[in-house]
């Protein structure tokens, strides 16, 4: 089980993508595992035949434990596993979910049977009864095709006149992780939230004036997202406060900023990070956005690319929300939730006048700043939203 973060204790098996006795190519993707941020795809470090799994879906793995091997052809994994090894098997046990409320009995006879971490999956999702399917694997193993056999079947014989059951559909692992962790924000974070409009007249103009360029350099057209990092990252230098975290009891000073983007990714959002997003240039930023928001969309982030955020934005202007606030990502500070620009009508020297405005609410907790300095801040944000060119060079 890898480290993924600094102060990693434990990683979460969420599924392998080979399954025992296959060939691996060093760098393909091997497992997945659950971090505190997201779920990320570990590739193999090494070539050869996937052997001596100790651990599956649902295990919550020691850092550091052997939850397999890879051998090379003809070769057999140790057969005693070691002391760690047995660890993990004993916490892959207590971990693994049971199957539904089944009596002992028909209990025992699942776990006599063989039943790959697919099938498992499979079943968990679809509601079907392994202790009902025959398997066709190696040893009976029951297999995911097996699974998906058995789906087939009930719904071939499902009476077209039968009342639909209430069914709740299962989450994916980056949804639950979603769920779970703000959750955990929402209740034990106390936020204040402070809301400012501002007029994006100035910013939409510097997009305009930078696109060619930055496009020419990097090959992407910067996005107002990425205009919005890196004015955000200048004040953030000029308000350290902001850009700490909270340790349980203390505010630690961060020494980098780091800027997270919320990217919405099938029914969740993983928070992608920016580094140094103070001293790069706004290309570099549109680069690595863009390859960010790529990577996120195919579920192939890298443990690197969620790790050390310092500070949030979550843009949701380009599904038309006028403004919302966003919940606290821990240990982080604050988190800015930026709404859409629309023409609206505002006083201008005493004039109505109809400009481009948008709403800017922050989110922030009450244990890191008071409502003055996170004020301070957005007070200044909103400076350099007015004024890109100033704060950007």
């Amino acid at each position: 089980m890898p480290a993924l973060e600094m102060a990693q204790e434990t990683g979460k098996l969420i599924a392998w993508r080979k399954k025992e006795g296959d060939s691996v190519i060093k760098g393909e993707p091997l497992f997945e595992v659950e971090t505190d941020k997201t779920v990320v795809e570990v590739e193999a470090l090494a070539s050869g035949i996937l052997a001596g799994i100790t651990s599956y879906e649902g295990a919550i793995v020691p850092v550091g434990v052997t939850i397999a091997w890879i051998v090379a052809p003809g070769e057999r994994p140790p057969a005693t596993p070691t002391t760690p090894a047995a660890s993990a098997r004993a916490t892959t046990a207590q971990s693994r979910p049971p199957t539904a409320a089944a009596p002992a009995s028909e209990q025992s006879s699942t776990q006599a049977v063989q039943i790959s971490p697919k099938a498992r999956r499979l079943a968990r999702e679809r509601g079907v009864d392994l202790n009902k399917v025959r398997g066709t694997g190696p040893d009976g193993t029951i297999t995911g095709d097996d699974v998906l056999a058995a789906v087939q079947l009930q719904t071939t014989f499902a009476k077209s006149d039968a009342p639909v059951p209430a069914r709740t559909g299962a989450l994916s692992s980056v949804a639950r992780l979603m769920a779970e962790r703000t959750t955990q924000s929402w209740t034990t974070v106390p936020h204040f939230f402070l809301a400012r409009d501002v007029d994006a007249g100035a910013l939409i103009e510097a997009r305009k004036k930078s696109a060619p360029e930055v496009e020419k350099d990097r090959g992407v057209s910067p996005s107002l997202s990425d205009f919005l990092v890196a004015l955000t990252a200048k004040v953030l230098e000029k308000h350290p406060i902001m850009n700490s975290s909270w340790t349980g009891d203390a505010v630690r000073l961060n020494p980098e900023v780091n800027v997270s983007l919320a990217i919405a990714v099938g029914d969740g959002v993983v928070a992608a990070v920016i580094p140094r997003a103070n001293v790069v240039s706004l290309g570099e930023i549109s680069a690595l956005r863009a390859s960010l928001a790529e990577r996120a969309l195919a579920g192939r982030l890298h443990p690197s690319d969620v790790a050390g955020g310092t500070f949030t934005i979550s843009n949701l202007g380009m599904y038309k929300v006028d403004s919302f606030t966003a919940i606290v990502t821990p240990p982080q500070a604050a988190t800015l939730a930026v709404g859409a620009i629309t023409d609206r009508v505002v006083p201008i020297d005493g004039k109505p006048d109809i400009r481009p405005m948008m709403t800017l609410t922050l989110s922030t907790d009450h244990r890191v700043a008071d409502g003055a300095r996170a004020a301070l801040f957005l007070n200044d944000l909103v400076e350099a939203i007015r004024e890109p060119p100033k704060w950007l060079r």
